[in-house]
C-alpha cells in the first residue's frame, strides 16, 4: 500500500500586504547529466520570469548545487508555477532555494497559488531536494503537487517544511487552506501517496488531535530503489534513534517508519522553525552516511 498522510489544521485571520501585480503563469525546466570527467552539470535550463536559475555550483563529491529564485518575492492567487526537474543516470544534483517561499494573499475572487513539480531521477542518479520553509501569509491558499518518479538504483532526500505565518507579525495559522499532494513512484510501483490539507477555519490546530503546542511541521522522503528490505529496516532503526535523541515534549516530536518499499518517511513536529531545520540536517547526513557512506553537503546559500 502507498504511504498517506491526511492532516486538517486550525486558523486565525488577519490581513496582510502583497506585491501588486498580476497573477503569472511559469515553468522552470532543469535538467542534469554526469558529464565526462564524472562531475555533474546542469545541461539544460529552461526558465520564465518569475523563475530563475543563475547556475550550478560544483560540490566536492562531483555533484552540481542549483538554487531556485523566485525573483517576484512569493506566489500570489491565481498564480501557476510548474517546475520539472531530470537528474540522469548517475547524475547528482541538489536543489535548495535562497530563501522561504513565501505565499501572498490573493485578491478578492483570485483563485489558490499553485506549483505542480515533476521530478524523474534515472538509474543511479541522486536528488537532494532541500528548501527552505513554505510560508502561507494571512488569508492566503496554496496548493502543490508533486510527481516523483525514480529508476532503478536511483536515491531521493526530499523535504518539505511548512511553517504557521508570519510569527513576527502575529499571523498564526492565519492562512485561508494549504494542501500539499505528493506521490512517488519508485521501481515502478507507487510507494508514497500524500495527500496534506490545513484548512485552519475548520478545524483547530492547537488541539491535541492534531498539533498541539507545535506550529510547524516537516515530511522527509529518503528512498533508494533496489535497497533490500531489511537494509530498510537497519536504515529505520538507526534513524529512530536519532529522531529520539531530537524529540522533546513542548518543542519537538520526531518519528521514523519504512516505506512499503525502496524508502523511510521522517516526520517532524516542532514549535519552532530552527529545530525542525536543525534535525532535518541531521537525519540526512545520518541518511547519506547509511546510504552512500558519505557525509551530506549542507548547500550554500546566495542572494
Amino acid at each position: 500500500m502507498a504511504h498517506a498522510l491526511q492532516i486538517v489544521h486550525g486558523r486565525d485571520r488577519s490581513e496582510v500586504d502583497a506585491p501588486t501585480r498580476g497573477a503569472v503563469s511559469a515553468a522552470l525546466d532543469l535538467q542534469f547529466e554526469r558529464g565526462a570527467s564524472g562531475t555533474t552539470i546542469l545541461s539544460r535550463s529552461r526558465q520564465e520570469p518569475p523563475w530563475r536559475v543563475v547556475r550550478a555550483f560544483p560540490l566536492p563529491d562531483g555533484s552540481a548545487l542549483a538554487h531556485l529564485h523566485n525573483v517576484s518575492g512569493g506566489l500570489l492567487g491565481g498564480d501557476q508555477l510548474a517546475l520539472s526537474v531530470d537528474v540522469g543516470p548517475g547524475a547528482e544534483a541538489q536543489i535548495t532555494t535562497t530563501g522561504a517561499t513565501r505565499i501572498y494573499r490573493p485578491r478578492a475572487g483570485a483563485p489558490a497559488a499553485t506549483q505542480r513539480n515533476e521530478v524523474r531521477v534515472a538509474e543511479n542518479g541522486v536528488l537532494e531536494y532541500v528548501p527552505d520553509a513554505i510560508i502561507p501569509y494571512a488569508g492566503s491558499r496554496f496548493l502543490q503537487h508533486t510527481v516523483i518518479n525514480l529508476a532503478p538504483g536511483a536515491g531521493l532526500f526530499w523535504w518539505e517544511i511548512a511553517a504557521p505565518g508570519r510569527e513576527a507579525r502575529g499571523e498564526v495559522f492565519a492562512y485561508e487552506s494549504f494542501a500539499m499532494e505528493l506521490d512517488v513512484v519508485a521501481g515502478g510501483k507507487l510507494v508514497v501517496a500524500e495527500r496534506a490539507r490545513l484548512v485552519p477555519r475548520e478545524r483547530a490546530a492547537h488541539s491535541l488531535a492534531r498539533l498541539g503546542p507545535h506550529r510547524y511541521w516537516a515530511t522527509f522522503y529518503i528512498c533508494r530503489v533496489g535497497t533490500s528490505a531489511a537494509e530498510w529496516m537497519r536504515v529505520e532503526q538507526e534513524l529512530r534513534e536519532t529522531a529520539s535523541e531530537l524529540s522533546s515534549s513542548g518543542v519537538a516530536l520526531w518519528g521514523v517508519s519504512t516505506l512499503p518499499a525502496h524508502g523511510v518517511v521522517v516526520r517532524c513536529l516542532a514549535v519552532q522553525g530552527r529545530d525542525a531545520i536543525a534535525g532535518l540536517h541531521l537525519l540526512w547526513n545520518a541518511a547519506k552516511r547509511l546510504l552512500y557512506g558519505r557525509d551530506a553537503i549542507r548547500p550554500r546559500k546566495v542572494n
